[in-house]
C-alpha cells in the first residue's frame, strides 16, 4: 500500500509538468476563464495573495515540487513563485535572483525591453521554500535547474509565447545553469553580472583585477584603510562586541567577534568595488582618520551585521553551495602582511553551520563552462566593468551562435543593458525582442533602433546595485 501511495504521489506531481502550448486567449473575455482561476487549475498551485497593480496582476503563489526530482516520490515541499500577468498574448520573462522571492510587484529589465509577463522563483532552500526535516544534498545546481523546469511546464500551458530566462549574479549563474540542463525550454538567456569560477582553487584573475582596477590613488587609499582597520583591530573588535551584546547578536557559526571581523575588514575592498563607483573613491577615509571614522565606514561599506549568526542564516543555503558546487573567490592581500589571526577561515565553510555536511564537486562548474564555450545559444552575459564579479566570466566560444558578452563603462555588480554604450545596448535590445519574438520590423531591418517596448515605470522598473544580488567573496 505505501509503494502503490508513494507513486501516486509521484504521478500526481509529473501531472502538472505535462502539456504543450495552447491557444492563446485572453482572460475575462465571455467563456475564458480569469487568469487567476486558470493558473490555480494547474495541479500543484496554490494562492498565497494578490496584490493590486496598475496594467498587471500579480499573484503570490506557492507550487508543490519534490524535494529530489530524480525520485519524486520522496517528499515534497512548497517552492514560492509570483505572477506578473500582462497578458496571454505576450512573451514571458524568467527571473530568479538565485535566493529569496520579494513579493513586491516588480519588472527586469528584460520584461521592460519586450514588455511582456514575469514569472520569479524563489531558490530552492531560501526560506520558507525549504523541505522539512532540510536535506542539504538535494541542494544542488540540477535540482533547482529542475524546479524552473517544472514551473515552465506547468505554467506554458497559459503563457505559450517565447520565454525568457534572466537573473543576475547569483540569478545570472542560475539561468546560465537552468539553460545548460534544459536548453530547449528558453528562447534565450539574459545573464547579469553571473561570476563563472571554473577552477576553485585557481583564483589569480582576482588578484590581477585588484591591482588594475580604478586608479592607483583609489587602489592605495582602500589598501590604506583596509590596513588600518586591522591595525586598530582591538579597539574596533571591543566596539563591535558590545554592539553585538546590546542587539542581541551572537557569532556561533563564524566563532567569535574577532573572527568576524577580520571577515568584515577583508570583504572591504572588494564590497568597495562591487557596489560603489570609483566618483566614491574621494569618501575613502585616510588612515590617520578617528577610529569613529574608520569604524563608520567599514559598517557603511561591509556591515559588521553580516556574519553574525543572524546575518548568515539567511545565506546558508548560497555558502552552501558556494563550498559544494559553484566556488569561491580568494586573492592576494600582501598589504595586510602580519595582520591577519585565522588563515584559512575566509571561504564557506566557515559560514554553514558545522551541522551541515559539506563536500566540493570540482566537475560541476567545469561542466556548465564547457557547455557555454561549446554550445550557448541566444545568450547574453552583461558584466560591469568595475565589478570583481566579472574578473572570471563566461566566455562563449568555438560552436556557439548568437552568444555575446557585452561591458558596461565604470559600471558596478549593478551593471544593465541600459548602462552598456550606445551600440552594445541597441545590440543586446535588439537580440532580446528578437529572441522574445516581439522585435518590430523597423528593428529587424536596423538593431539600432531597438529600445524596450514598455515605457519606463519608477515603481516596477527602480533598480539598484543591490537588487542585482548579494554574492559575498
Amino acid at each position: 500500500m505505501r509503494t502503490a501511495l508513494r507513486w501516486l504521489l509521484a504521478l500526481m506531481l509529473l501531472i502538472g509538468t505535462v502539456g504543450g502550448p495552447v491557444a492563446t486567449a485572453t482572460a475575462g473575455e465571455p467563456g475564458i476563464p480569469d487568469i487567476k482561476d486558470r493558473i490555480l487549475a494547474i495541479p500543484g498551485m496554490s494562492l498565497i495573495e494578490e496584490k493590486p497593480v496598475t496594467g498587471y496582476r500579480f499573484l503570490v503563489l506557492n507550487y508543490t515540487q519534490p524535494v529530489d526530482h530524480r525520485h519524486p516520490s520522496r517528499g515534497t515541499f512548497q517552492q514560492r513563485i509570483t505572477v506578473l500577468h500582462k497578458s496571454e498574448d505576450r512573451p514571458t520573462v524568467f527571473y530568479t535572483s538565485g535566493y529569496g522571492l520579494s513579493t513586491t510587484p516588480s519588472r527586469r529589465e528584460p520584461t521592460q525591453i519586450v514588455d511582456g509577463n514575469q514569472v520569479s522563483m524563489e531558490y530552492r532552500f531560501f526560506t520558507p521554500s525549504r523541505p522539512e526535516p532540510a536535506d542539504w544534498s538535494r541542494l544542488d545546481i540540477w535540482q533547482a535547474a529542475s524546479d524552473q523546469h517544472r514551473i515552465y511546464r506547468a505554467l506554458r500551458t497559459i503563457y505559450s509565447r517565447h520565454w525568457l530566462a534572466t537573473g543576475a549574479s547569483k540569478g545570472g549563474m542560475t539561468a546560465t545553469y537552468y539553460r545548460r540542463f534544459y536548453p530547449h525550454d528558453m528562447a534565450g538567456t539574459v545573464a547579469y553580472v553571473a561570476p563563472n569560477d571554473v577552477v576553485n582553487d585557481e583564483d589569480s584573475a582576482y588578484t590581477r583585477f585588484f591591482r588594475t582596477v580604478g586608479t592607483a590613488d583609489c587602489r592605495a587609499r582602500l589598501n590604506a584603510v583596509q590596513r588600518e582597520a586591522l591595525v586598530r583591530r582591538d579597539e574596533i573588535v571591543a566596539r563591535y562586541q558590545k554592539y553585538a551584546d546590546d542587539n542581541g547578536l551572537t557569532f556561533t557559526t563564524v566563532g567569535s567577534a574577532d573572527k568576524a571581523y577580520e571577515n568584515v575588514v577583508l570583504d572591504l575592498v572588494w564590497a568597495f568595488w562591487q557596489y560603489h563607483l570609483a566618483s566614491e573613491c574621494a569618501d575613502v577615509p585616510a588612515p590617520s582618520a578617528s577610529t569613529d571614522a574608520i569604524y563608520s565606514f567599514v559598517d557603511s561599506v561591509s556591515g559588521f551585521d553580516f556574519y553574525t549568526d543572524q546575518g548568515l542564516e539567511y545565506y546558508t543555503p548560497y555558502y552552501y553551495q558556494a563550498g559544494t558546487e559553484l566556488g569561491a573567490p580568494t586573492f592576494a592581500t600582501p598589504h595586510l602582511k602580519g595582520l591577519l589571526r585565522y588563515p584559512g577561515i575566509y571561504q564557506p565553510r566557515s559560514y554553514v553551520p558545522r551541522s551541515i555536511p559539506m563536500r566540493f564537486r570540482p566537475d560541476a562548474m567545469r561542466d556548465v563552462d564547457r557547455w557555454v564555450r561549446y554550445h550557448a545559444d541566444r545568450m547574453l552575459f552583461v558584466y560591469g566593468q568595475n565589478d570583481p564579479w566579472g574578473a572570471e566570466p563566461f566566455r562563449p566560444g568555438r560552436g556557439t551562435h548568437d552568444a555575446y558578452v557585452m561591458w558596461a563603462p565604470g559600471a558596478n555588480h549593478g551593471a544593465v543593458i541600459g548602462a552598456l554604450g550606445a551600440a552594445d545596448k541597441a545590440k543586446a535590445t535588439a537580440e532580446v525582442l528578437q529572441w522574445a519574438g516581439v522585435a518590430p520590423a523597423a528593428v529587424t531591418a536596423d538593431p539600432g533602433r531597438a529600445k524596450p517596448l514598455a515605457a519606463y515605470d519608477a515603481r516596477l522598473d527602480r533598480r539598484t546595485g543591490a537588487e542585482n544580488g548579494t554574492l559575498r567573496p
